[in-house]
């Protein structure tokens, strides 16, 4: 496995992440107590830890927090970076501390390595939402601070609610089929050394669907056989040395193949080549 820093966190983490969001079906039924394909969900998890990936994202609203912890039993936590979110209607002060010591029970750990806010939440100050996160901090339940699914004024509103921490990663959808931060969070991620977690990096399959025939045969010509997934992976680790793909981990089959996205690089005529081609889709 290909490890880097995670922005300015110091703490060297897996090129490619696991991500635990399977969808609203899942999401319903596991509030009700049922967990379809909840055996092979772990499996596909344990086959990424087992060969090195370290980081794994979670929330308390994908109902998948439990299936991690489960995973990571018998693996070094020290050695694991594990990611969750606190949902949008839990952003009040004491709701932040309660929905971070929910995150830690389901999950079994003793401390959360990037405890994230889900979504903004223009009903409740962002400086009282920060200032728990904070708290969090002090007492060691938390080590970094991340934001998902703000745009770049809401990142630099929270990170201008900070007093003592900074904003340590943001989580955006970003593949070769949704470039949109390209444009203002990905620079400011650069400069500012935030890490970005990509979601959906696969473009909801379609990047495994419709990828030309041609441009895998170019990367195969330099790279040995690949898949469209791994090129796509790829493409995201190749261009950016802060962005940390992470594609579901629903399928062991699917998680082995992910392991193969990392360990090389695209050359500069390649990403010109595929970027070409999908901007012209």
């Amino acid at each position: 496995m290909e490890y880097r820093l995670f922005g300015k966190s110091g703490v060297r983490v897996s090129a490619i992440g696991m991500g635990t969001y399977y969808d609203p079906l899942w999401i319903a039924a596991s509030m009700i107590g049922l967990k379809p394909s909840r055996n092979r969900k772990l499996q596909a998890l344990r086959v990424g830890l087992e060969n090195g990936i370290n980081l794994i994202d979670t929330a308390e609203i994908y109902g998948s927090e439990p299936i991690v912890g489960e995973a990571i039993r018998g693996f070094n936590r020290d050695e694991l970076f594990i990611a969750t979110k606190v949902w949008p209607s839990h952003l009040k002060y004491d709701s932040v501390i309660k929905a971070a010591q929910g995150s830690l029970r389901r999950l079994g750990v003793k401390y959360i390595d990037l405890y994230q806010i889900h979504f903004p939440n223009r009903r409740v100050p962002i400086e009282e939402t920060m200032r728990a996160m904070e708290y969090l901090v002090d007492k060691g339940i938390v080590r970094f601070i991340g934001l998902s699914n703000f745009n770049l004024n809401q990142v630099i509103e929270a990170q201008q609610a900070l007093k003592k921490y900074e904003v340590t990663a943001l989580q955006l959808p970003y593949s070769l089929v949704d470039r949109r931060i390209e444009g203002d969070i990905i620079p400011y991620a650069k400069k500012e050394n935030i890490a970005i977690l990509c979601y959906y990096p696969l473009g909801h399959g379609r990047l495994v669907r419709e990828f030309p025939s041609d441009l895998i045969n170019l990367v195969k010509s330099n790279h040995g056989d690949k898949t469209p997934a791994q090129i796509a992976l790829n493409w995201i680790i190749s261009k950016h040395e802060n962005a940390f793909p992470i594609p579901r981990a629903s399928n062991p089959i699917h998680v082995r193949e992910n392991l193969d996205a990392v360990g090389w690089r695209l050359s500069e005529e390649e990403i010109k080549a595929i970027e070409a081609w999908f901007q012209g889709k």
